[in-house]
This record gives C-alpha cells, sequence and structure tokens, in this order.
C-alpha cells in the first residue's frame, strides 16, 4: 500500500466540484457572449458610417437612416432608434448608449449597459 505522501490526483468529489464550476463559467459565457457580439457589430457599422469622408457635414436624419437600414440588414438585436444619439457642430459624433438584460437561469438575470461614442469624420 502507498503512503499518503505518494499518492496524487484528485478525488471524484473534487472533480465533480471543479466540473461545476467549468460548466457555470461556460453557461455564462453562452449568454453572454452573443451581446457583447451583437454590439461589436453594430459598433462596427458605426465606425463604417463615421469614417465615410464628409459624415460630419450629414444630417442626422441622413446618418439614422443609413444607420438603421445597416442595423436591419446585419441582424443587430437590442437596439431601437431611441439609442442613438447624433451630435453635430465641432465635436460631432454618434452616440450609442443601451442596455440588454439577459435571462440567465430561473429568477437570475445580466444586466449588460453599453455605453460608446464614435467621432465623425470631416
Amino acid at each position: 500500500m502507498k503512503s499518503l505522501q505518494e499518492q496524487r490526483g484528485m478525488t471524484l468529489i473534487g472533480f465533480v466540484f471543479l466540473l461545476l464550476v467549468v460548466l457555470f463559467f461556460t453557461f455564462i459565457g453562452i449568454k453572454i457572449v452573443p451581446v457583447y457580439m451583437n454590439h461589436v457589430s453594430l459598433m462596427s457599422e458605426v465606425k463604417s458610417i463615421a469614417s465615410q469622408p464628409g459624415a460630419a457635414n450629414k444630417s442626422p436624419n441622413a446618418i439614422r437612416k443609413e444607420l438603421a437600414s445597416r442595423i436591419e440588414i446585419s441582424y443587430i438585436k437590442h437596439i431601437e432608434p431611441r439609442h442613438i444619439k447624433i451630435e453635430t457642430g465641432t465635436n460631432a459624433r454618434v452616440l450609442v448608449k443601451y442596455d440588454v438584460e439577459q435571462h440567465l437561469l430561473g429568477n437570475i438575470d445580466a444586466i449588460i449597459r453599453f455605453d460608446s461614442a464614435q467621432p465623425l469624420q470631416n
């Protein structure tokens, strides 16, 4: 029989506990990562519009209309027209501010807040 100092490894209870922790964080990641990927897609579209030459000289309605069509084409979720503000003037930029409530399990939800700005190119 080997002594306790020579025995190595994990007990079944330790393994099950570690597996539960890994599965919990994997589950949370599966629920939350798509929300972040959605925001990355949205900001990619905003950056594309903002980097067009003369974007700062366009009217806010023209920018909003172009952005709305790109959002629809790209199937971007959780965003509404009221979440997008366009500032004009010397510091012209597109502001995107919204919250996403993601159901996790049972009565546990996660609220993810996004607040981003992209300057408009002259």
